[in-house]
């Protein structure tokens, strides 16, 4: 009798939860391995470093700007490899062209900043692991932020950049890429 209770509970949020569309990113240049197009120009790669296009949808109530972050958990260091920080992106952005994290490249939206990567540059740096390290993870997250600015600058490190986006996440969304030499 109690089974009987408690089924209809169960639907009933699986039917709330269904109705609710989840956060999501995409793009339509990322498959499953990066390719020579996004791979870092630099460090011994040759690709030709151009950020992804992505775009994003159904971001959380409260959502005032967004961040992205492009980074290889993999990395030989102790504590990974930061690709990309964008952060400061308006809220009623919902998409970047293609090449729009790489320097020079039109695409992003004025008030965004991109600060400093691991490779010491600003802007988008692709994959490019050490030669014979093995397949390496490249996590690329959109995060919904509860503040318009984060009061960093382009000259703000990765890793502080990520503490104060972790700190205004209402909900992020990723993909996941592989490269290795």
């Amino acid at each position: 009798m109690h089974f009987f209770a408690f089924v209809p509970l169960v639907l009933s949020v699986s039917t709330i939860m269904a109705q609710t569309p989840s956060f999501t990113l995409r793009s339509s240049d990322l498959g499953g391995q990066a390719t020579e197009r996004e791979v870092f120009n630099g460090f011994g790669c040759t690709g030709e470093n151009i950020s992804p296009s992505l775009n994003w949808s159904n971001a959380p109530a409260g959502t005032k700007s967004f961040a992205i972050t492009l980074y290889d958990p993999d990395a030989p260091t102790g504590s990974g490899w930061w690709h990309w920080v964008v952060f400061d992106i308006p809220a009623e952005v919902t998409d970047l062209p293609a090449g729009a994290g790489t320097p020079g490249k039109p695409g992003m939206p004025e008030a965004a900043v991109q600060s400093l990567t691991d490779y010491g540059n600003t802007g988008y740096g692709g994959p490019c692991p050490p030669k014979g390290h093995g397949p390496h993870r490249y996590i690329l997250t959109i995060h919904a932020l509860d503040v318009a600015k984060l009061g960093l600058d382009a000259n703000t490190s990765a890793p502080m950049a990520g503490f104060n986006i972790g700190a205004h996440t209402l909900a992020k969304a990723s993909l996941i890429f592989y490269h290795e030499r």
